[in-house]
This record gives structure tokens, C-alpha cells and sequence, in this order.
């Protein structure tokens, strides 16, 4: 294809073709976590990004090109979940700026685009790191602006400009050496090629269904958020086990099994394959037929999804919070919360509103914007309990006319010392000093399963072990929770602090963790251990150590 300029119809189409390059292989982009916990979801972050961003415009008829960019970017604003998606929706809003008032994108104005891309996304970040998606977006527009010193053709600019954000994710582990470590390179700016790629692709005639296939291990499949990604017709959950023959291709593999049904995962382990796949209930039985002809099946999991969902709806009606009753003038706060414990807890101290989310769901700007927005107060403060919902709480904060406070709680532990420090009629700048104060009087520990093998920070960890993780960081790996446990409290020098609280998990029993706490009070006799349901996925323990 040979053009000098794209019109808005055709940016539409590079969108959509963007996003459904980047929905074929966000997995991909999942599997590309530096830790081996997880939580790899930067993939779909970028994807619910792109596909909040694409539903601003998929009912557009013709439109100018800025007018196509702006709203774009206006989609990406709003649906920005994590630190990639938010700075991807900051690419897009520079993109547009370039674009404001032009019916065409000739390659001057595509080069252009992309400088300002960059500029605002570096702006909106407060630290920049290189080796990210940032460092990719320098390298694009570099090269665009290379590039349209050679061509007046914007298709060149964009094939260079996808060659050089293939380099940059390739060179990103020399930048970033926690990506060295780990042996993997920077997964948002992998999405950002994805979706450039995907772009090209379309002006290629080259497709956009077929992924490149990755296989995540059995341990990092997330099948607990099956229910989110349910599609119209496809009611039933089929997960199998199996040994495939010697003659098994993985491409084929998933060639036939998209015939079959949607939410395709494959993962493996030692030999070990595990197919996940959401089916019609006239085509349940077909992967486990087919699979039969090419392996040796040893589990087989059925669920009615729809069932599920009834469920799931009668559990939400029966679980409702008893939030803050917030009068005008009052501060409101809203926290993120990741299991109905610890919704529970935020709720009991005082929170007028809860935004579901955590480790595998980062919330978007607009559910954290729609949690505040109706309440009667325009005192706000945000606690996002993570450190990648941080960015999302501060781009809500700059689109309301709202007084808005950021308090950058980055773990659970950080977000309830905070909340007893929660004044309502306070003055809201002194209560936000306050609750950021005493979030470093805190440690946070977290223990989870290992999701791969990998050796970081001196921690050696083999894939399905336990680890434990020390204010963020790598600390411990074992074979045993409880071992794994108490070296924790050991690294932490709990012996220093006075109060141990223990929020277990969903997949934790009462019970099993009071065995564990028993064995921490045996070791510390002197420090008080409380036991709390927490509800969250994935984490058997969340500890505050204070």
C-alpha cells in the first residue's frame, strides 16, 4: 500500500488494527513479568487501555484526524488500568495534541505525533526509569524523525518506526538490569510494539488472529478471573491436563482450539500441558476429544460459567459493605481493595467508598473517577494499595473538579495505617501529610507461589516454590509456607516491632492459618499476632508488621 497521508477513517482502522494485534498476543506480554509472582497483567492492562480507547471511536463516521486522535484519546484516559496503560493513554493524548486541526496525517505530522508522544508521556511520569516503554517511545520517535528526512510517505515512517520499537524492546534488558536479571525485556514496551506492529500488519494485508504463541507455566495460569472475560454464548469453562505426544505442535494446537471457543490458555510444566477454554455447551466435549488424539489427558475440570456468575451475584448482594455515611464539607476516602476481608477492614475505618482491584486487576481512571464523583463532599483521598494503581489515582485526580489527594500507599499494610489516621472533618491537605506519614512506619510482607524459575536480588527461586516478598522486594524462597514465613519475620527483624497482622487469603482456611500464626507467636512471645480474613487471590499471606 502506497498513501501520503492517513484521513481519520484510516487512523480509526490502525486502532482497531493496534488492538486486535495487541489482544492476539497480550499474553505474551503477561508472561514477560520480572518477578516470579503473579501478577503479570501488563498486557492486559494495555488491552483494556486500547479497548476502552477504540470504544470512544467505534461508532465514529468520518471525522478529521485530530478529531479521531482526541477521542482516542480521551478512551485512553479513561480506561487507563496500571502503569502501562496509563502511560500509554499519556502516548496517546501527546499523539493527538500533534494532531489538533489536521484532516490528514502526512509522515511531517506522523513524526511530529510521535515526538510530542513521547514529551507528554515523559512529563507525566515523576521519575522516569529507561529500559521501559518509555525508552521505547524515545526510540520511535527518533526514528520517525530520521526517518521523514528520507520519505514524505507516512507507511515508511510507521514500518521504520515498528523496526526501531523492535530494537528498543530488545536492547531494554542492557538499560534496566532488574530485566537482565530476570531474562526477560520490558513487557510494556513489548505492548507498545504490538500495537504499532498491529497497525502495520493492517496496511500489509498480513494478519491480525494468528498469536505468537507463548506458553506461561502451569503455576502462572490465572483461571480465578475466568468470569471477567465470559462472551456472549460461551457458558462453559473446560480445563484439561495432559502429556501430549511426541508429534504435538503448539500452533496447530491453538489453530484447532480457536475453532472451538475463546479465553484460550496453554501452560506448561515439567512435561506437563494444562488447556484452558471457554466453550458453547454444544462444543464442551470437542477439546477434550480432540486432546485425546494427541496426548495422554490426567485431569479433566468442567464449570458451567453462567452458574457461576449466579452465584457470584448472590455472594455480592449478601456482602454489602456498610461504608461511611459522608456529609458536604467531609473527607471522603476511597481505597483499593483486593478481597472482601480486607474490604471489610477499610470499610470498618472509616472509607466511603471501595474500588475492587489489586495485583491481577488494576482498576481504570474512570472506575477510581466514578467511585468519588457522586459523593456529596469535594474532599477526596485516594489510597491505591499498590504500586501500580498509583498513576491511574493521580490521572482520576486531574480530570475532576474535585479537591484531590493522593496518598501513595503502594501495599494493603501502608493503605490501613493510613486510614487510622483518617480525620472527616479535618483539614484535608494536614490529613493527607498525616496518612502518608505514617505509611513508613510500616513493613509489608507478602508470600505467594513461585510463577517461574529465576535467580533475582541473590534469591534463588524455583518455579512452585513459596516466596516471600519484603516491602516489594524478593526475600525469600522454600519449599515449606512455613518456613518461607518465618525466615520472612526474620529478614524483617520482627522482633523490633510490636504488632503482626496476618490477612490470609482465599485459598488460605482459618484454621491453616492459625497453625502458622501459632508457630510465629512460639518464635516471637514478645510481639502480638492477630489472624484476619483478607480474601485476596493468588497471596496466602498478606502481613503488616508494626
Amino acid at each position: 500500500m502506497q498513501s501520503k497521508s492517513f484521513d481519520g477513517l484510516m487512523l480509526k482502522k490502525l486502532v482497531e488494527a493496534g488492538l486486535t494485534w495487541l489482544r492476539t498476543n497480550h499474553q505474551v506480554v503477561n508472561a514477560l513479568n520480572v518477578f516470579p509472582v503473579p501478577d503479570g497483567d501488563t498486557g492486559t492492562n494495555m488491552l483494556l487501555t486500547m479497548t476502552s480507547a477504540y470504544n470512544e471511536i467505534g461508532s465514529l463516521g468520518h471525522q478529521s484526524a485530530g478529531q479521531m486522535a482526541a477521542a482516542v484519546a480521551q478512551g485512553a484516559l479513561m480506561g487507563a488500568r496500571g502503569n502501562s496503560g496509563v502511560i500509554l493513554s499519556q502516548l496517546w493524548r501527546g499523539f493527538s495534541r500533534a494532531l489538533h486541526g489536521k484532516d490528514t496525517i502526512d509522515a511531517q505530522t506522523l513524526a511530529a505525533a510521535f515526538a510530542e508522544a513521547r514529551d507528554t508521556a515523559y512529563k507525566g511520569v515523576v521519575r522516569p526509569v529507561e529500559g521501559t516503554i518509555l525508552t521505547v517511545s524515545k526510540d520511535i520517535a527518533t526514528e520517525a524523525a530520521l526517518a521523514v528526512l528520507d520519505s514524505d510517505d507516512p507507511l515508511v515512517i510507521l514500518r521504520r518506526c515498528v523496526a526501531a520499537a523492535d530494537k528498543s524492546v530488545q536492547n531494554t534488558p542492557e538499560l534496566l538490569p532488574i530485566l537482565k536479571q530476570a531474562g526477560v525485556v520490558d513487557s510494556g514496551g513489548k505492548g507498545l510494539f504490538f500495537i504499532l506492529e498491529g497497525m502495520l500488519r493492517y496496511l500489509d494485508g498480513e494478519s491480525l488472529e494468528l498469536a505468537l504463541i507463548s506458553v506461561q507455566p502451569l503455576s502462572a495460569m490465572n483461571l480465578e478471573n475466568a468470569l471477567d472475560d465470559v462472551e456472549e454464548g460461551q457458558d462453559w469453562e473446560v480445563v484439561v491436563d495432559f502429556r501430549p505426544n511426541s508429534e504435538f505442535e503448539l500452533q496447530r494446537f491453538y489453530t484447532h482450539l480457536e475453532s472451538m471457543g475463546t479465553s484460550i490458555q496453554v501452560g506448561e510444566g515439567d512435561g506437563m500441558y494444562r488447556m484452558h477454554i471457554h466453550t458453547p455447551l454444544e462444543k464442551r466435549y470437542e477439546p477434550i476429544d480432540y486432546i485425546l488424539g494427541i496426548g495422554t489427558i490426567t485431569k479433566v475440570a468442567m464449570e458451567n460459567l453462567l452458574a457461576q456468575m449466579d452465584e457470584v451475584g448472590e455472594r455480592a448482594k449478601n456482602s454489602k459493605l456498610e461504608l461511611a455515611a459522608i456529609e458536604p464539607g467531609q473527607i471522603a476516602v476511597i481505597t483499593v481493595s483486593p478481597g472482601p476481608g480486607l474490604s471489610r477492614i477499610f470499610a470498618s475505618l472509616g472509607v466511603a467508598a471501595v474500588v475492587g482491584g489489586g495485583q491481577t486487576m488494576n482498576p481504570s481512571t474512570k472506575d477510581i473517577l466514578d467511585a468519588f464523583e457522586k459523593l456529596p463532599t469535594d474532599k477526596i483521598i485516594i489510597l491505591p494499595n499498590n504500586k501500580n494503581i498509583i498513576l491511574a489515582a493521580n490521572q482520576a485526580k486531574e480530570v475532576t473538579v474535585k479537591q484531590v489527594r493522593v496518598v501513595p500507599s503502594r501495599n494493603i499494610p501502608q493503605g490501613l495505617s493510613a486510614m487510622l489516621h483518617l480525620i472527616p472533618d479535618g483539614d484535608l491537605d494536614a490529613v493527607a501529610r498525616k496518612m502518608t506519614s505514617a505509611m513508613e512506619s510500616v513493613q509489608t510482607g507478602e508470600v505467594t507461589i513461585a510463577t517461574r524459575s529465576v535467580e533475582i536480588d541473590g534469591v534463588t527461586v524455583k518455579e512452585g516454590q513459596v516466596i516471600a516478598l519484603l516491602n516489594g522486594k524478593l526475600a525469600v524462597s522454600s519449599d515449606n509456607l512455613e518456613r518461607a514465613c518465618l525466615e520472612l519475620f526474620e529478614k524483617a527483624k520482627a522482633e523490633q516491632y510490636e504488632l503482626i497482622t496476618m490477612f490470609y487469603g482465599e485459598d488460605m482456611k482459618h484454621p491453616d492459618a492459625n497453625h502458622i500464626a501459632d508457630l510465629i507467636r512460639e518464635k516471637y512471645p514478645n510481639q502480638e499476632i492477630e489472624v484476619q480474613e483478607g480474601g485476596q487471590p493468588h497471596y496466602q499471606f498478606i502481613f503488616s508488621i508494626e
